[in-house]
């Protein structure tokens, strides 16, 4: 069986396919090649491992949270595979997968963080070993840099951290970020915990699930300051 993982939060679309010690990855970056590039990814991995559509026993997502249109990307594949071939799908939050890839040798403790726009990060933090996951504090959510301290002691802070809140995240944390291209999502991390416990949740109910995306999209903010008012769901279309 192989396992296929996806994550397009970020600029960078990354891909992974997995079975057993055949481990195949891609990615392409710039936002607005995810939506074109994906299935070629896909394909490519697949072939590098031998395999094809029809081998694909489970699908692994990044669910965020990050880019409106990038994550909904993933989605797409992710929702298609469950619906159409009964793959399991499994989700983890984007910033674990950033977290999984930096992780001190026998384990430890990551901060991962990613721009979140207005001055703020996207924050999460995990106690990651090879055999279980552990959420430490609220679940990942955009954040100001100065509140990073109240994670507490932490062996690596890794992620996309605009150059003018470097120096802030430093004094917050007590630890020099790995940022850069170094920090950028591998989907082949996030293979890595689809067996891990407490990494991945398995999505019973493809129709209703959404991903995480931290805080609505702008226009969707700008319509709610100008009105006052949340803005109103669209209506669900009986199927």
């Amino acid at each position: 069986m192989i396992t296929l993982a996806l994550d397009t939060a970020t600029d960078r679309c990354t891909v992974a396919a997995g079975d057993g010690d055949r481990i195949a990855s891609a990615f392409v970056d710039g936002s607005r090649k995810h939506a074109a590039a994906i299935i070629g990814l896909i394909e490519q991995v697949l072939h590098d491992i031998g395999g094809t559509a029809a081998d694909i026993g489970c699908v692994a997502v990044g669910d965020g949270p990050g880019s409106f249109t990038g994550l909904r990307v993933a989605a797409s594949v992710a929702k298609a595979l469950a619906w159409q071939r009964n793959v399991e799908w499994r989700v983890a939050p984007s910033l674990l997968v950033r977290a999984a890839a930096h992780t001190p040798s026998g384990g430890g403790v990551v901060l991962a963080l990613s721009d979140a726009l207005r001055g703020e990060l996207y924050a999460g933090c995990w106690r990651i070993t090879p055999l279980l996951v552990e959420r430490l504090g609220p679940a990942p959510r955009a954040v100001e840099p100065e509140a990073l301290s109240d994670w507490g002691p932490i062996d690596n802070v890794v992620g996309s951290i605009p150059a003018v809140l470097i120096d802030r995240v430093r004094d917050a944390t007590g630890c020099d970020p790995i940022a850069g291209e170094a920090s950028l999502p591998d989907a082949r991390a996030l293979l890595s915990l689809v067996r891990t416990a407490g990494a991945t949740t398995r999505i019973a109910d493809p129709a209703a699930w959404q991903p995480e995306y931290g805080r609505p999209v702008e226009a969707q903010a700008a319509w709610e300051r100008a009105h006052g008012m949340e803005l109103p769901a669209a209506p669900r279309v009986a199927r």
